[in-house]
């Protein structure tokens, strides 16, 4: 059989001894931390999320009377979960404005249909030549310098602001701002584009939506609103992660990255910008309104803290 004498007189002793020649499982090494000790090591991994893996050992072998590395402390956190990662960056909310965003969600926790009623609206900012992805061509090794091979850059990108709003299933319209955005300025873009797309889409069963910057809260845009029998839904400050417009923006932005021909100045920026805005399918305005609910959930279970929106 080609086994040591040895190993098959061990083999058959056992076997008249035991009756068996299966092998016992071993107990193994001892593990260098208990569960009280894990349990620690989480605690303080959790007390400051920023330390370093070699912070996180040397401070919890400061704790306790052993010594492990920092090898060890990395596998036990794996096997409880937690890895390192890089922190998504979400914009700071105060404590007074995340008490006022859970009080607001928990008011209309239950809102259903009435979500299909907003009309959601924002301004943002768009870059020309300002991309950070990769633009990807065909050419030959020698051609890299060629014109037709460059992604052309400039030192000072060419920047534009515009106004947008959409309802459930339509796109509203999309305005180019010029200079500051005041009170004035703003009652009259609400005047000469947000009152036809009422009108059009039916202003009795609507309620319009911004949000607590200093043109669109204060007094005199206030009782413009209140004038024209515009509907107004009371926003929480600092909460970019309700309003899904801002979605929209960044399915714009995406939309601009990929446009042909690429726009030369300002002007053609914006038309380019607002062909896109125009290509939005309806389809994606009511996934976007439909997802309110889960925002307003998570809001809420976060305590008013930033969610994943």
């Amino acid at each position: 059989m080609n086994h040591p004498k040895s190993t098959v007189g061990n083999i058959i002793k056992k076997y008249n001894e035991q009756g068996s020649t299966s092998t016992e499982l071993r107990s193994g090494r001892p593990k260098i931390l208990s569960e009280c000790d894990k349990r620690k090591l989480i605690n303080l991994t959790k007390e400051n999320r920023n330390k370093t893996l070699e912070e996180i050992t040397e401070n919890f072998n400061t704790a306790i009377d052993i010594t492990i590395s920092s090898r060890t402390v990395q596998r036990t956190l794996h096997e409880e979960g937690y890895s390192g990662h890089a922190a998504k960056k979400k914009p700071f909310i105060s404590e007074k404005n995340w008490k006022k965003r859970f009080g607001w969600c928990r008011m209309r926790k239950t809102w259903k249909g009435e979500w299909e009623k907003i009309i959601w609206s924002d301004e943002s900012r768009f870059e020309l030549f300002n991309n950070d992805s990769r633009n990807w061509i065909w050419h030959k090794k020698d051609e890299r310098y060629k014109v037709e091979c460059l992604n052309p850059t400039v030192k000072n990108s060419i920047g534009i602001m515009v106004w947008g709003c959409f309802c459930y299933n339509k796109i509203g319209p999309l305005v180019l701002i010029e200079g500051t955005l005041n009170s004035d300025r703003y009652i009259e873009l609400l005047k000469e584009h947000l009152i036809p797309f009422l009108n059009n889409i039916g202003a009795e069963n609507h309620i319009f939506q911004d949000d607590n910057a200093p043109c669109y809260a204060s007094i005199k845009t206030r009782a413009w609103k209140e004038n024209n029998l515009i509907e107004v839904l009371p926003w929480p400050a600092q909460s970019p992660d309700l309003n899904p417009i801002e979605n929209l923006w960044n399915i714009l932005e995406d939309k601009i990255r990929k446009h042909r021909p690429r726009p030369k100045n300002k002007n053609e920026f914006f038309e380019a910008i607002r062909e896109e805005w125009n290509t939005i399918d309806e389809n994606r305005c009511i996934k976007l309104v439909k997802s309110i609910p889960d925002r307003i959930n998570d809001v809420i279970e976060y305590k008013g803290n930033p969610t994943k929106y």
